[in-house]
């Protein structure tokens, strides 16, 4: 992956009102080309100071920031502003402007010609997937999710390379909002925007982010991808922040099968006879060997039902190996793997590296155990749970593997 290059960076940055308020103390920042930044806290927290500090709207008391590498205050405030983009909660559409006038108000101030900016509209336009004759119109006769995406190509129509975003959808209605999310979040992965976006609504950050700024108090907090977030809360804030019905969620929605597999599973080689293979089943108590070569790279199953119909005219493994096999990749989310698993039916699945070789197993058992954490918190499984069966041998996993992800054929 290539490194990406920083867009906006805030060094040592403080903001202090009269009367000695502290907005911002100290903050370090780095915001890199490409990314979705979301600034998430309480009111109070700093997240839209910091935010208006990019383009100028707000003064820092201390510190530098840097845009594109150029400290901010050795450029005229007017012309920085018209390089980034910025969408408020209020939509600011200009209420005596036509909604073509509203969308090319900065290419207009910065001399584009006629021909140019009516382009640039009508490509806007049908990004947000509203019909070209809208352009005509007024603000006042458009509904106000359909203003929001007129407020949102506005803020693109000079082609600037940062967007910043003040809680945009925070007074619109459930479904709108959801709507104008996925609207952003694919123009922004389409169009190669930075986007920096304040928020007050942790499912919108991690949601929409590629990186999340906590703030709390001008101090920040914690700054990482959301996984991370998930996954290692800072502190007790963040915490709380996310919330316990998301960390249990995240608990699926971010482990991978390797961290829930059992390892060492029960293999054989090829080249072995069927007598040596019926003795390991014996001694493992499972009907179902996995087979590698050598060099422990999975090649298939045999079962005990295929041994005992092949027994009298075969000799080795190689003779019975079904090389059909169901396994899944050591780096994979187990979100993206558990509805595949359980929808066969499958009581365990061999897991490979990317190169092929046998790494372990992921049981049913360890699978239903992740659901009963997620759902219900720390539940026994031996007490049950509508919906739900378990039916493996904790203390022999290997014993409840025996029925394995060899029948997928």
């Amino acid at each position: 992956m290539p490194e990406k290059n920083p867009i906006v960076t805030f060094k040592d940055i403080e903001k202090v009102y009269r009367g000695g308020n502290v907005a911002i103390e100290h903050v370090n920042l780095t915001i890199n080309q490409g990314d979705f930044v979301c600034f998430i806290g309480r009111s109070g927290s700093g997240k839209t100071t910091a935010m208006r500090m990019i383009n100028r709207m707000l003064e820092p008391s201390g510190g530098v920031i840097l845009y594109n590498g150029e400290d901010i205050h050795k450029t005229d405030a007017v012309k920085l502003r018209r390089q980034i983009g910025y969408v408020i909660q209020n939509i600011g559409l200009m209420p005596h402007m036509t909604i073509y006038e509203n969308i090319t108000l900065v290419p207009k101030l910065l001399k584009w010609p006629e021909e140019k900016r009516r382009k640039k509209a009508e490509e806007l336009i049908k990004l947000v997937e509203l019909p070209e004759d809208f352009l005509e119109r007024y603000p006042s006769e458009l509904s106000g999710g359909q203003q929001q995406r007129v407020g949102v190509i506005r803020a693109l129509a000079a082609d600037q390379d940062l967007i910043l975003m003040d809680e945009p959808f925070g007074a619109l209605d459930p479904i709108t909002r959801e709507s104008l999310q996925e609207l952003v979040k694919h123009l922004q992965e389409k169009l190669g925007k930075t986007v920096v976006f304040v928020t007050h609504d942790m499912d919108e950050a991690l949601k929409l982010a590629t990186q999340i700024v906590v703030m709390d108090s001008g101090h920040v907090i914690q700054n990482a991808t959301p996984s991370e977030i998930l996954q290692h809360p800072a502190n007790s804030f963040v915490e709380e922040l996310i919330g316990e019905d998301r960390l249990m969620q995240a608990r699926a929605d971010v482990t991978t099968v390797s961290e829930i597999m059992l390892k060492n599973p029960v293999s054989i080689t090829p080249g072995r006879s069927l007598v040596e293979a019926i003795r390991l089943m014996r001694k493992r108590r499972v009907d179902t060997l996995l087979v590698t070569d050598d060099d422990n790279y999975l090649k298939g199953y045999i079962d005990i039902e295929t041994l005992d119909k092949s027994y009298r005219h075969a000799t080795s493994v190689s003779d019975i190996l079904n090389t059909k096999i169901f396994y899944v990749v050591d780096d994979t989310l187990l979100r993206d793997t558990v509805d595949r698993i359980l929808k066969r039916g499958l009581k365990y699945v061999p897991v490979v590296d990317h190169a092929g070789k046998l790494r372990g197993i992921v049981t049913r058992a360890a699978i239903v155990d992740m659901v009963y954490d997620t759902i219900w918190g720390d539940s026994d499984a031996e007490e049950g749970a509508p919906g739900l069966e378990n039916t493996e041998n904790k203390d022999n996993p290997t014993k409840s593997d025996s029925a394995s992800s060899s029948k997928e054929v």
